[in-house]
C-alpha cells in the first residue's frame, strides 16, 4: 500500500489488486497496478506532495477509464497475453495459433 493513504485508499488498493489478480496477474503486478492507480488518484486529489503533470492534467482519472488504455498501442494485446485468454476460454489448438487466430478465437 503506498505510504500516506487513508482508509479509503487501502480500501481501493485492495479492490483494483483483487480484481487485477481475477484478471490474471500475479500478485506482483496487480500490487503495482494497485499502487500505481491509487498514487494517481491521490495526486488527482491533492493528497500527495508531489504529482506529475500527466497525472493531474489527462482528462479521465484511471477509475474512469476502466482499463481503457490498456493494451491499445498500435498492434494490441501481445499474442502472449492473447494466448493466456485463450487458456482461460480453454480454446481449443491455441498452442498453434497465431496472434490473429487467436484474437479472432477469444473474440477481440
Amino acid at each position: 500500500m503506498p505510504a500516506g493513504s487513508n482508509r479509503k485508499r487501502e480500501r481501493q488498493y485492495e479492490h483494483i489488486k483483487e480484481s487485477t489478480e481475477k484478471r490474471g496477474a500475479s500478485e506482483g503486478r496487480a500490487e503495482e497496478i494497485a499502487a500505481r492507480t491509487v498514487n494517481k488518484e491521490r495526486a488527482r486529489a491533492g493528497e500527495s506532495k508531489t504529482a506529475s503533470k500527466t497525472s493531474i492534467r489527462d482528462p479521465k482519472s484511471a477509475s474512469e477509464r476502466g482499463g481503457q488504455r490498456s493494451h491499445s498501442g498500435a498492434k494490441g494485446p501481445t499474442r502472449d497475453q492473447l494466448y493466456e485468454e485463450a487458456k482461460k476460454k480453454n480454446v481449443e489448438g491455441r498452442s498453434t495459433m497465431n496472434k490473429d487466430q487467436l484474437r479472432k478465437a477469444v473474440g477481440r
